[in-house]
């Protein structure tokens, strides 16, 4: 089905799915992200998929190839188009499973759509197909240095890697993670990145700071009014601005607005901002709790605010 059939199909679907997709290279955020979204709008609501579970191989098979995970003939991704088309149009599929502990394909799982469908992983916008099947995408570009100790960090704590496995399959990966995953990058509506700030000696322990570059491809919301405010802009000693928009340019040279939160913004003032953001909504109750969560009892407001601007996006497109 071309995309534009596959557009016309989900309009006059009726009650459809509101699909986002989380595209990024391994490691990158994707899953602490998701997870705030899928806490904030509830099970009942909110279903997400992985489709890192489409490998065509387990790990032991791929051992013997002469590419890795990120290659796309190392996945079913002809499949994975077929399963985006049938969640757009409201329809369950039957979805395989990649355990990443032990790297064994295992029983595939049915999969019902809920109101909203949250797809993140490698490849959700590998296609110009699959990027028809949804109504926001986001692209997660992190500074690669974070990246790949983040990916230290998990893959020798959770999935049993040593450290010197973990970076022979980065050094081998990185020829495919350019060919075939940053490509999405240009395809995104939101692109964010948490890094440190440049030429800040921050304190250990503050969190990175947020960059989302925010594309005229979808509407989003008008923050102006708010971080024009001092009281929502500037640090109580009025030096430095801690949230701010500025007009910049996209990677093709067309302007484009880049909100920056950093994570050293004052508590109060990064609430100043989620309020602000969820009355544009006009959705009963306060602001989500559980945004900006990035593990046990330690909170990042440039997440929190990351989280409820696409929450926005989800709730407006509904």
């Amino acid at each position: 089905m071309a995309d534009k059939a596959a557009r016309i199909v989900r309009a006059g679907a009726g009650t459809r799915p509101v699909m986002i997709a989380i595209a990024g290279d391994s490691a990158a955020g994707k899953t602490t992200l998701t997870r705030g979204l899928v806490e904030a709008l509830g099970p009942e609501r909110c279903v997400s998929i992985c489709v890192d579970d489409y490998h065509r191989y387990d790990r032991t098979e791929r051992r013997g190839l002469p590419f890795t995970a990120l290659h796309p003939d190392c996945n079913h991704l002809d499949i994975m188009e077929q399963h985006l088309q049938l969640l757009a149009g409201g329809q369950p599929i039957l979805k395989p499973v990649y355990d990443h502990g032990t790297g064994e394909l295992t029983r595939p799982e049915l999969v019902e759509p809920r109101r909203f469908v949250i797809v993140e992983g490698l490849f959700p916008m590998h296609s110009k197909l699959a990027r028809a099947c949804f109504d926001v995408t986001v692209y997660l570009d992190p500074p690669e240095d974070i990246r790949k100790g983040w990916k230290l960090a998990r893959d020798t704590e959770k999935r049993g890697y040593s450290p010197a496995q973990v970076l022979a399959e980065l050094d081998r990966r990185t020829t495919e993670s350019a060919a075939y995953v940053h490509p999405q990058r240009s395809h995104a509506d939101v692109v964010v990145r948490f890094a440190p700030i440049p030429a800040r000696d921050d304190p250990p322990g503050t969190p990175l700071s947020a960059e989302l570059l925010l594309r005229p491809t979808i509407r989003h919301p008008d923050l102006r009014d708010v971080l024009g405010r001092d009281a929502t802009c500037r640090e109580a000693s009025g030096r430095d601005r801690t949230m701010h928009l500025k007009l910049g340019r996209d990677t093709d040279g067309r302007p484009v607005d880049t909100l920056h939160v950093h994570g050293y913004v004052p508590v109060e003032e990064s609430r100043t901002l989620q309020k602000a953001i969820w009355a544009l909504l006009d959705q009963p109750g306060a602001v989500p709790d559980g945004l900006g969560t990035v593990g046990a009892a330690v909170r990042s407001e440039p997440l929190a605010i990351t989280q409820l601007l696409l929450l926005f996006h989800l709730l407006d497109a509904a």
